[in-house]
């Protein structure tokens, strides 16, 4: 297991990290300026972020400052109630692609969404089965396109609270049962984002860990489980503060190999993104090299 205590080579920070300072938007080029600045090599931009600062801008500045991407968020919310839904789904996955080849990500993640209309408050039905054989046939379809532009694809699963409206893929198992059904070969093609926040419940996480191996595993998020966590979606906690044993979980990922960055995910209304985002940078800093 790599030791993270003396450098921070291996941080990444996901921009939704610091995507607002004292509640308001940081925009993402002056992010960008933050974090070469204090010598982060790698970052995971969103693509709302992204769309603000302009795709030619943003990527100018990534090859300015030689930042890698760890990963683009995001690509998936792939179940539909009719066909112009289906059409919608694919036509904004392929704009993701496209997007995370200009940036040269090293995957795109995929947030596969929940029933269909379920995220606006309205769920067309609720067969959350026919919900996952749509993301199984849209995933199978994604992968043909991001094959031919060499992008790999990176299924995070969701914690089991956000089955109805974002994600029905909610364990490691359910997204490698998806990565066998599309790529029987294990070409590496398509893998897994392990998000701690999401996964550090499961009884199998260890087992499942050790089923993706090396070639499925791409992408590693940390953040930390508040108690009390006062909102489901936008109180996570910074490395440290809350009940996840991170470094048990980085151990149990970097035994089958996986040599990438650890990305730092926080979505934080009422604390992180209420304070001066240079400051969140430095302490997910000194967090990477303690906590993680």
């Amino acid at each position: 297991m790599r030791d993270f205590s003396d450098d921070h080579r291996w941080l990444s920070i996901n921009t939704a990290t610091v995507r607002q300072q004292r509640g308001e938007d940081w925009p993402l080029l002056q992010i960008l300026d933050a974090c070469a600045a204090r010598g982060i090599r790698a970052i995971s931009p969103w693509r709302d972020q992204v769309q603000a600062a302009g795709l030619a801008a943003v990527s100018r500045a990534v090859k300015a400052h030689g930042l890698e991407l760890s990963g683009y968020c995001r690509g998936g919310m792939f179940t539909y109630s009719d066909a112009a839904g289906r059409q919608a789904a694919r036509d904004d996955n392929l704009r993701a692609l496209d997007e995370a080849c200009e940036l040269n990500a090293a995957c795109l993640v995929l947030v596969v969404g929940g029933l269909p209309g379920a995220l606006g408050g309205k769920p067309a039905h609720k067969d959350i089965a026919d919900a996952r054989r749509q993301v199984a046939d849209g995933i199978a379809e994604l992968l043909d396109d991001a094959r031919q532009r060499n992008m790999k694809l990176a299924i995070e699963p969701l914690h089991p609270m956000y089955a109805a409206d974002r994600a029905c893929i909610n364990t490691i198992e359910q997204a490698l049962d998806v990565c066998d059904a599309v790529d029987p070969v294990q070409s590496g093609a398509i893998g897994v984002a392990v998000d701690v926040y999401h996964v550090w419940w499961d009884p199998k996480l260890r087992s499942q860990i050790e089923r993706a191996g090396g070639k499925r595993l791409h992408a590693f998020h940390v953040c930390d489980w508040l108690l009390p966590t006062t909102d489901l979606l936008n109180d996570r906690g910074m490395m440290g503060d809350g009940v996840i044993d991170i470094a048990q979980i980085r151990g149990w990922v970097e035994a089958q190999g996986f040599a990438g960055y650890s990305e730092v995910e926080i979505f934080s209304t009422g604390n992180w993104w209420q304070r001066d985002g240079g400051e969140v940078l430095d302490t997910c800093i000194e967090r990477h090299r303690r906590c993680v």
